[in-house]
């Protein structure tokens, strides 16, 4: 499958501005590189503007996910669309979303664990349902969105249930970079699956972000690693027999012994 994951920095407020830029970029991308699968990173029509959202979050998904839904029917890509501010009747959900070739949406999940270093849970509801695989092209994956990486328990029933690759969508800032990096190794390795991430760069409200969108093997090696501060592409074709291969070579999966797992 071929990836291209955008790396951009985002106009704070203006989702008409973001959605411009994306609907340009992407029409680009596939005139270009003619990818499967596209991904987008957090937040992307607002950026961080929490005291905002309550007047230019989108309402259930509108008007953002049909101009997504247009866009991956028009170019026939798969698209990872990132977040969203998404006002609902009980709050306002950081909310991810994927969409097929077809332009159906075929997942949409809430992030679950809000940022207190960032001040999300003053202004964002908690998502209230786990992360589920989902498939596209007849391929497994997973979605979270950021400080979700830092919860390997939301992570491990994903391989367990045969996820091949995870996506992040994140705005992570440049102040734990280290943590950005190392965490998604660790995330590939012990649950030996592709991780894909798309991460924002530039700056808002005092907050630098550390782009270093990634893409990882099963084996944990980077075959893909975007700069700290440029607004680029990362293009790769991943080839999904190395989930396999991994997996037969270190069997965790046969050898996990979950009676013996304390669970909360």
């Amino acid at each position: 499958m071929n990836f291209s994951i955008f790396q951009m920095d985002i106009v704070p407020g203006d989702p008409q501005a973001n959605r411009t830029n994306v609907n340009q970029w992407i029409h680009k991308e596939m005139m270009h590189n003619s990818p499967d699968t596209i991904v987008l990173p957090e937040m992307w029509t607002t950026a961080y503007t929490l005291s905002d959202l309550e007047r230019i979050a989108d309402q259930d998904g509108e008007p953002t996910m049909p101009f997504i839904q247009n866009l991956a029917s028009k170019y026939q890509v798969n698209i990872i669309a990132g977040s969203i501010a998404n006002k609902k009747s009980d709050g306002i959900f950081n909310t991810a979303f994927v969409v097929d070739r077809q332009g159906e949406i075929v997942y949409q999940y809430d992030k679950a664990h809000l940022v207190p270093m960032l001040n999300e849970p003053s202004y964002l509801e908690g998502g209230k349902k786990p992360a589920e695989v989902f498939e596209l092209d007849g391929l497994k994956f997973g979605l979270i969105v950021c400080y979700d990486l830092r919860f390997p328990e939301l992570i491990r029933p994903l391989a367990v249930a045969g996820a091949q690759v995870l996506c992040i969508v994140a705005e992570w800032p440049e102040a734990r970079t280290n943590h950005w990096q190392h965490l998604q190794i660790a995330r590939a390795i012990e649950n030996q699956m592709y991780v894909v991430s798309s991460n924002r760069i530039g700056t808002y409200d005092g907050t630098e972000f550390c782009g270093k969108s990634m893409i990882v093997n099963p084996w944990g090696e980077v075959l893909k690693l975007g700069s700290q501060d440029q607004e680029e592409v990362l293009s790769l074709t991943i080839e999904l027999e190395k989930v396999d291969e991994v997996r037969k070579n270190v069997p965790i999966f046969d050898s996990r012994v979950p009676h013996l797992y304390k669970h909360d």
